[in-house]
């Protein structure tokens, strides 16, 4: 079963964002339920504590009170890496200090902007990851690799070695591939950046393609992003 935890100060956003999972999870056999409410307080402490089950969060910055979002953010990350985190806000200047602080937030949205449409796709994808078991294989005489595609944040070509790395969360692996023959054997989700650069898109929440560089949902910089290869 998945927890949604829905935190805003506002009765009216609340029942916004029930209405909206409860739409997009109506005719799926998903198990879930929406734990909401519009402070901190020892239940909503107790159901970020216990890491029994997936929880996805849907938490406003601007909270009433000696405790907001950011600090209840921290107390999620304190222990808990693996729950996924969207970020709903009236505006958008929290946006560098919340990729700088909360480790691996999934979206940062602000309410007057198509927040609907934008939460509708972030949930949906979010639910299949939950459900991916794809994976990429990989052998020679030396390594035997299978590496959820989930996985994999980014992929690059070392100029010394002339091998692929390919970066997950915790590892680098190095395999014996052009950039395209590695693009054959990934799906969608992944893209060519730069002409030495693969990413995935579900685990990079920045592009900044005037500076290019991208970041990962790790915090991680990658200087290795192209206008050449911007999408349209």
């Amino acid at each position: 079963m998945i927890k949604f935890i829905v935190v805003d100060d506002e009765e009216q956003w609340i029942k916004t964002y029930e209405d909206i999972i409860n739409g997009l999870l109506f005719e799926t056999n998903q198990e879930y339920k929406i734990y909401s409410y519009t402070k901190y307080n020892s239940e909503l402490k107790k159901l970020i504590e216990d890491n029994s089950e997936p929880k996805i969060f849907v938490m406003d910055l601007e909270i009433d009170g000696k405790i907001n979002g950011m600090d209840i953010l921290r107390e999620v990350r304190k222990d808990d890496w693996d729950s996924e985190i969207i970020v709903v806000t009236n505006h958008d200047r929290m946006f560098e200090t919340v990729h700088k602080e909360i480790y691996k937030t999934f979206d940062f949205i602000e309410k007057f902007n198509d927040l609907e449409a934008r939460l509708k796709r972030d949930l949906k994808r979010i639910i299949t990851k939950k459900n991916d078991k794809e994976k990429f294989l990989y052998q020679n005489s030396k390594i035997s690799l299978q590496l959820y595609l989930k996985d994999i944040q980014y992929i690059y070509r070392d100029t010394v070695d002339r091998k692929l790395i390919i970066k997950t969360t915790n590892n680098e692996f190095a395999v014996s591939l052009s950039i395209n023959e590695m693009l054959k054997r990934l799906d969608k989700r992944f893209r060519q950046c730069h002409r030495s650069c693969i990413i995935n898109d579900d685990r990079i929440p920045e592009k900044n393609y005037a500076e290019g560089y991208f970041i990962t949902d790790t915090g991680e910089r990658v200087n290795m992003l192209s206008k050449n290869f911007k999408e349209d």
